[in-house]
Protein backbone atom coordinates (compact mmCIF):
# COMPACT_ATOMS: atom_id res chain seq x y z
CA UNK A 1 0.00 0.00 0.00
CA UNK A 2 1.28 3.68 -0.85
CA UNK A 3 0.01 7.07 0.62
CA UNK A 4 -1.90 9.11 -2.13
CA UNK A 5 -2.17 12.55 -1.09
CA UNK A 6 -5.01 14.32 -2.56
CA UNK A 7 -5.46 18.11 -2.27
CA UNK A 8 -9.48 19.44 -1.63
CA UNK A 9 -9.78 23.24 -2.94
CA UNK A 10 -12.38 25.25 -2.20
CA UNK A 11 -13.61 28.30 -4.06
CA UNK A 12 -12.13 30.44 -1.23
CA UNK A 13 -8.36 28.76 -1.08
CA UNK A 14 -8.74 29.41 -5.30
CA UNK A 15 -9.84 33.08 -4.57
CA UNK A 16 -6.93 33.76 -2.44
CA UNK A 17 -4.81 32.76 -5.54
CA UNK A 18 -5.68 36.11 -6.82
CA UNK A 19 -5.72 35.30 -10.33
CA UNK A 20 -6.52 37.92 -12.68
CA UNK A 21 -9.33 38.47 -15.17
CA UNK A 22 -6.10 38.73 -17.47
CA UNK A 23 -5.02 35.44 -16.90
CA UNK A 24 -7.89 34.14 -17.01
CA UNK A 25 -8.61 34.90 -20.69
CA UNK A 26 -4.76 34.09 -21.70
CA UNK A 27 -5.56 30.90 -20.13
CA UNK A 28 -8.76 30.28 -22.32
CA UNK A 29 -6.73 30.97 -25.30
CA UNK A 30 -3.86 29.05 -24.60
CA UNK A 31 -6.38 25.70 -24.08
CA UNK A 32 -8.17 27.16 -27.49
CA UNK A 33 -4.79 26.70 -28.88
CA UNK A 34 -4.72 23.36 -27.85
CA UNK A 35 -7.47 21.57 -28.12
CA UNK A 36 -6.12 19.58 -31.26
CA UNK A 37 -3.33 18.21 -29.11
CA UNK A 38 -5.81 17.07 -26.53
CA UNK A 39 -8.06 13.90 -25.84
CA UNK A 40 -11.81 15.87 -25.45
CA UNK A 41 -14.57 13.20 -25.50
CA UNK A 42 -18.10 14.11 -26.17
CA UNK A 43 -20.14 15.67 -22.85
CA UNK A 44 -22.47 12.81 -21.29
CA UNK A 45 -25.83 14.03 -19.63
CA UNK A 46 -28.18 12.30 -17.51
CA UNK A 47 -31.87 13.58 -16.47
CA UNK A 48 -32.84 12.43 -12.72
CA UNK A 49 -36.01 14.17 -13.11
CA UNK A 50 -38.03 17.35 -15.38
CA UNK A 51 -35.03 19.54 -16.08
CA UNK A 52 -32.09 18.46 -13.54
CA UNK A 53 -29.10 17.00 -15.10
CA UNK A 54 -25.56 16.02 -14.08
CA UNK A 55 -22.96 16.20 -16.74
CA UNK A 56 -19.76 14.99 -17.17
CA UNK A 57 -17.41 16.73 -18.77
CA UNK A 58 -13.66 15.20 -19.52
CA UNK A 59 -10.49 16.31 -21.28
CA UNK A 60 -6.74 14.40 -21.51
CA UNK A 61 -4.32 17.36 -21.54
CA UNK A 62 -1.69 17.12 -24.49
CA UNK A 63 1.52 14.82 -23.16
CA UNK A 64 3.67 17.63 -21.99
CA UNK A 65 1.05 18.38 -19.34
CA UNK A 66 0.48 14.65 -17.80
CA UNK A 67 -2.81 15.43 -16.73
CA UNK A 68 -6.40 14.42 -16.93
CA UNK A 69 -8.99 15.85 -15.26
CA UNK A 70 -12.83 15.56 -15.44
CA UNK A 71 -16.05 18.22 -14.30
CA UNK A 72 -19.59 17.31 -12.67
CA UNK A 73 -21.58 19.67 -13.57
CA UNK A 74 -25.35 19.72 -11.87
CA UNK A 75 -28.30 21.54 -11.98
CA UNK A 76 -30.86 20.83 -9.20
CA UNK A 77 -33.60 22.75 -9.02
CA UNK A 78 -34.59 21.95 -5.64
CA UNK A 79 -31.40 22.88 -4.77
CA UNK A 80 -29.47 26.16 -3.72
CA UNK A 81 -27.70 26.72 -5.51
CA UNK A 82 -29.47 25.20 -8.41
CA UNK A 83 -26.66 24.60 -10.61
CA UNK A 84 -22.69 23.22 -8.92
CA UNK A 85 -19.33 21.50 -10.40
CA UNK A 86 -17.02 19.55 -9.09
CA UNK A 87 -13.72 19.21 -11.28
CA UNK A 88 -11.09 16.09 -10.46
CA UNK A 89 -7.86 16.55 -11.55
CA UNK A 90 -5.68 13.52 -12.37
CA UNK A 91 -1.87 12.60 -13.02
CA UNK A 92 -2.05 11.25 -16.47
CA UNK A 93 1.24 9.00 -16.13
CA UNK A 94 0.34 6.94 -12.78
CA UNK A 95 -3.53 7.56 -12.48
CA UNK A 96 -3.06 9.20 -9.02
CA UNK A 97 -6.03 11.26 -8.33
CA UNK A 98 -4.15 15.10 -7.22
CA UNK A 99 -6.86 17.23 -6.29
CA UNK A 100 -10.94 17.82 -6.03
CA UNK A 101 -11.78 21.52 -6.84
CA UNK A 102 -14.78 23.36 -5.95
CA UNK A 103 -15.87 23.98 -9.60
CA UNK A 104 -17.36 27.58 -9.10
CA UNK A 105 -14.85 30.14 -9.64
CA UNK A 106 -13.36 28.19 -12.62
CA UNK A 107 -16.96 27.67 -14.54
CA UNK A 108 -17.80 31.31 -13.61
CA UNK A 109 -14.05 32.68 -15.14
CA UNK A 110 -13.25 30.71 -17.51
CA UNK A 111 -16.90 31.17 -19.11
CA UNK A 112 -16.47 35.05 -18.75
CA UNK A 113 -13.00 35.16 -20.68
CA UNK A 114 -13.91 32.87 -23.50
CA UNK A 115 -16.72 35.12 -24.00
CA UNK A 116 -14.47 38.36 -23.34
CA UNK A 117 -11.92 36.34 -26.23
CA UNK A 118 -14.60 35.56 -28.38
CA UNK A 119 -15.58 39.84 -28.27
CA UNK A 120 -11.46 40.55 -28.75
CA UNK A 121 -11.32 38.67 -31.81
CA UNK A 122 -15.26 38.62 -33.76
CA UNK A 123 -16.00 42.14 -32.94
CA UNK A 124 -16.19 44.53 -35.80
CA UNK A 125 -13.21 46.98 -35.77
CA UNK A 126 -14.51 50.08 -33.95
CA UNK A 127 -17.03 48.64 -31.62
CA UNK A 128 -16.71 49.75 -28.17
CA UNK A 129 -20.00 49.05 -25.90
CA UNK A 130 -21.22 45.57 -25.02
CA UNK A 131 -25.16 44.89 -24.62
CA UNK A 132 -25.46 42.21 -21.69
CA UNK A 133 -28.68 40.55 -21.34
CA UNK A 134 -28.64 38.31 -18.17
CA UNK A 135 -26.92 39.89 -15.56
CA UNK A 136 -25.83 36.71 -12.80
CA UNK A 137 -22.64 35.72 -12.20
CA UNK A 138 -21.59 34.69 -15.58
CA UNK A 139 -22.22 38.39 -16.90
CA UNK A 140 -20.16 39.84 -13.80
CA UNK A 141 -17.17 37.49 -15.26
CA UNK A 142 -17.76 38.23 -18.84
CA UNK A 143 -17.72 42.41 -17.49
CA UNK A 144 -14.51 41.53 -15.48
CA UNK A 145 -12.54 39.91 -18.31
CA UNK A 146 -13.73 42.52 -20.71
CA UNK A 147 -12.85 45.32 -18.57
CA UNK A 148 -9.25 43.88 -18.01
CA UNK A 149 -9.19 43.69 -21.65
CA UNK A 150 -9.36 47.24 -21.84
CA UNK A 151 -7.45 48.78 -18.85
CA UNK A 152 -6.89 52.23 -20.31
CA UNK A 153 -9.96 52.54 -22.88
CA UNK A 154 -13.26 53.71 -22.26
CA UNK A 155 -15.85 50.59 -21.65
CA UNK A 156 -19.37 51.36 -22.37
CA UNK A 157 -21.84 48.61 -21.30
CA UNK A 158 -25.83 48.29 -22.15
CA UNK A 159 -27.60 46.47 -19.55
CA UNK A 160 -31.06 44.85 -20.40
CA UNK A 161 -33.41 45.89 -17.44
CA UNK A 162 -34.39 42.43 -15.18
CA UNK A 163 -36.10 43.17 -12.47
CA UNK A 164 -33.34 45.30 -9.95
CA UNK A 165 -30.15 43.24 -11.91
CA UNK A 166 -28.93 46.39 -13.39
CA UNK A 167 -28.66 48.13 -10.49
CA UNK A 168 -26.69 45.66 -9.11
CA UNK A 169 -24.65 45.28 -11.65
CA UNK A 170 -23.26 48.87 -11.72
CA UNK A 171 -22.86 49.32 -8.08
CA UNK A 172 -20.68 46.04 -8.41
CA UNK A 173 -18.38 47.47 -11.05
CA UNK A 174 -19.27 50.99 -9.39
CA UNK A 175 -15.54 51.32 -8.96
CA UNK A 176 -13.99 51.25 -12.57
CA UNK A 177 -13.35 54.83 -13.39
CA UNK A 178 -13.47 53.42 -17.48
CA UNK A 179 -16.72 51.72 -17.34
CA UNK A 180 -19.71 53.41 -18.31
CA UNK A 181 -23.46 52.39 -18.18
CA UNK A 182 -26.43 52.69 -20.15
CA UNK A 183 -30.29 50.64 -18.85
CA UNK A 184 -32.77 49.90 -22.30
CA UNK A 185 -35.95 48.83 -21.09
CA UNK A 186 -37.00 47.31 -24.57
CA UNK A 187 -35.51 44.11 -25.77
CA UNK A 188 -35.74 45.73 -29.76
CA UNK A 189 -34.06 49.02 -28.39
CA UNK A 190 -31.69 46.67 -26.86
CA UNK A 191 -30.71 44.51 -30.02
CA UNK A 192 -31.34 47.74 -32.47
CA UNK A 193 -28.67 49.25 -30.76
CA UNK A 194 -26.10 46.74 -30.37
CA UNK A 195 -22.55 46.38 -31.42
CA UNK A 196 -21.78 43.25 -29.72
CA UNK A 197 -24.73 41.19 -28.12
CA UNK A 198 -23.60 38.96 -24.83
CA UNK A 199 -26.83 36.49 -23.68
CA UNK A 200 -26.00 35.03 -20.56
CA UNK A 201 -29.53 33.89 -20.20
CA UNK A 202 -30.11 30.68 -18.89
CA UNK A 203 -34.38 29.98 -19.31
CA UNK A 204 -35.06 31.07 -22.72
CA UNK A 205 -36.87 27.71 -23.38
CA UNK A 206 -37.19 27.59 -26.75
CA UNK A 207 -37.98 31.50 -26.69
CA UNK A 208 -36.73 33.75 -29.48
CA UNK A 209 -35.60 37.27 -27.99
CA UNK A 210 -35.56 39.20 -30.83
CA UNK A 211 -37.81 37.49 -33.94
CA UNK A 212 -37.20 41.12 -36.11
CA UNK A 213 -34.34 39.82 -37.86
CA UNK A 214 -33.52 43.94 -39.02
CA UNK A 215 -32.78 44.90 -36.11
CA UNK A 216 -29.53 42.97 -35.83
CA UNK A 217 -27.25 45.80 -37.57
CA UNK A 218 -24.47 45.14 -40.01
CA UNK A 219 -21.40 43.84 -38.45
CA UNK A 220 -22.57 42.81 -35.20
CA UNK A 221 -21.52 40.23 -32.85
CA UNK A 222 -23.77 37.90 -31.24
CA UNK A 223 -22.34 35.86 -28.12
CA UNK A 224 -25.25 33.51 -26.57
CA UNK A 225 -23.38 32.07 -23.56
CA UNK A 226 -25.52 29.26 -23.01
CA UNK A 227 -26.61 29.53 -26.62
CA UNK A 228 -30.40 29.97 -25.76
CA UNK A 229 -33.04 32.60 -27.81
CA UNK A 230 -30.68 33.45 -31.24
CA UNK A 231 -31.94 30.62 -33.36
CA UNK A 232 -33.48 32.68 -36.07
CA UNK A 233 -29.67 34.24 -36.61
CA UNK A 234 -28.42 31.06 -37.39
CA UNK A 235 -30.12 31.52 -40.43
CA UNK A 236 -29.15 34.79 -41.91
CA UNK A 237 -25.68 35.39 -40.32
CA UNK A 238 -23.18 35.21 -42.24
CA UNK A 239 -20.51 33.17 -40.30
CA UNK A 240 -21.34 31.07 -37.24
CA UNK A 241 -18.48 30.19 -35.09
CA UNK A 242 -18.76 27.14 -32.16
CA UNK A 243 -16.12 25.81 -29.21
CA UNK A 244 -16.49 21.97 -30.41
CA UNK A 245 -18.78 20.87 -33.85
CA UNK A 246 -20.32 18.67 -31.41
CA UNK A 247 -21.83 21.47 -29.61
CA UNK A 248 -23.47 22.70 -32.75
CA UNK A 249 -24.47 19.66 -34.94
CA UNK A 250 -27.55 18.84 -33.59
CA UNK A 251 -28.65 22.33 -33.73
CA UNK A 252 -32.19 22.49 -35.85
CA UNK A 253 -30.25 24.68 -38.36
CA UNK A 254 -27.18 23.69 -38.02
CA UNK A 255 -26.97 22.72 -41.84
CA UNK A 256 -28.33 26.21 -42.67
CA UNK A 257 -25.39 28.23 -41.34
CA UNK A 258 -23.63 29.98 -44.49
CA UNK A 259 -20.36 29.63 -42.72
CA UNK A 260 -19.38 27.47 -39.86
CA UNK A 261 -16.04 26.88 -38.19
CA UNK A 262 -14.00 26.06 -34.78
CA UNK A 263 -13.20 28.92 -33.12
CA UNK A 264 -9.50 27.64 -32.30
CA UNK A 265 -8.92 27.69 -36.04
CA UNK A 266 -9.54 31.33 -36.07
CA UNK A 267 -6.89 31.73 -33.42
CA UNK A 268 -4.38 29.56 -34.81
CA UNK A 269 -4.92 31.40 -38.24
CA UNK A 270 -6.57 28.60 -40.83
CA UNK A 271 -9.81 30.75 -40.74
CA UNK A 272 -10.04 34.31 -41.21
CA UNK A 273 -12.42 34.92 -38.62
CA UNK A 274 -14.33 38.49 -39.10
CA UNK A 275 -13.62 39.59 -42.66
CA UNK A 276 -15.06 42.96 -42.63
CA UNK A 277 -17.22 45.19 -40.45
CA UNK A 278 -20.40 44.10 -42.26
CA UNK A 279 -20.56 40.71 -41.30
CA UNK A 280 -23.03 39.65 -38.88
CA UNK A 281 -21.18 36.77 -36.74
CA UNK A 282 -22.25 34.32 -34.27
CA UNK A 283 -20.16 33.07 -31.53
CA UNK A 284 -21.19 29.62 -29.35
CA UNK A 285 -18.89 29.33 -27.18
CA UNK A 286 -20.47 26.54 -25.00
CA UNK A 287 -17.87 25.44 -22.62
CA UNK A 288 -14.99 22.81 -23.12
CA UNK A 289 -14.14 20.85 -20.46
CA UNK A 290 -10.52 21.53 -21.81
CA UNK A 291 -10.62 24.97 -20.12
CA UNK A 292 -11.86 23.35 -16.54
CA UNK A 293 -8.76 21.23 -16.71
CA UNK A 294 -6.11 23.48 -17.76
CA UNK A 295 -7.60 26.16 -15.19
CA UNK A 296 -7.41 23.04 -12.42
CA UNK A 297 -3.91 22.48 -13.36
CA UNK A 298 -2.56 25.77 -13.32
CA UNK A 299 -4.17 26.60 -9.92
CA UNK A 300 -2.80 23.03 -8.83
CA UNK A 301 0.19 24.00 -9.35
CA UNK A 302 0.34 27.71 -8.18
CA UNK A 303 -0.80 25.77 -4.41
CA UNK A 304 1.07 23.91 -1.80
CA UNK A 305 -0.19 21.40 1.05
CA UNK A 306 -0.19 24.22 3.32
CA UNK A 307 -2.55 26.54 2.02
CA UNK A 308 -5.13 23.73 0.88
CA UNK A 309 -6.64 20.89 2.91
CA UNK A 310 -5.06 17.51 2.32
CA UNK A 311 -6.16 14.00 2.78
CA UNK A 312 -4.19 10.79 2.20
CA UNK A 313 -5.52 8.15 0.36
CA UNK A 314 -4.59 4.74 0.95
CA UNK A 315 -4.05 3.07 -2.42
CA UNK A 316 -2.61 -0.80 -3.42
CA UNK A 317 0.89 -0.25 -5.06
CA UNK A 318 0.70 -4.12 -6.75
CA UNK A 319 -1.83 -6.36 -8.21
CA UNK A 320 -4.48 -8.09 -5.75
CA UNK A 321 -6.67 -10.63 -5.59
CA UNK A 322 -9.95 -10.78 -4.54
Amino acid sequence: MVNNPIRIISTEQIRQAAVTPATCIEWVEESFRMKYDAQLPAKVSVHPQSEDFFTSMPALLPERFGRFGIKIVSRIDSDVPALKSDIMLYDSHNGHLLAIFDGGWITAMRTGAVAALAVRTLKRSDADTYSIMGLGNTARATALCLLADHPEKPVRFRLLRYKDQAELFIERFSDYANASFEIIDSIDEFIGGAQVVISCVTAAFGKIFCPDDSLFQEGVLVVPVHTRGFQNCDLFFDKVYGDDTGHVCDFKYFKQFRQFDEFSRVLLGDNPGRENDRERILSYNIGLGLHDVLFASKLYDMMDDDRVGVFTRQTEDQKYWV
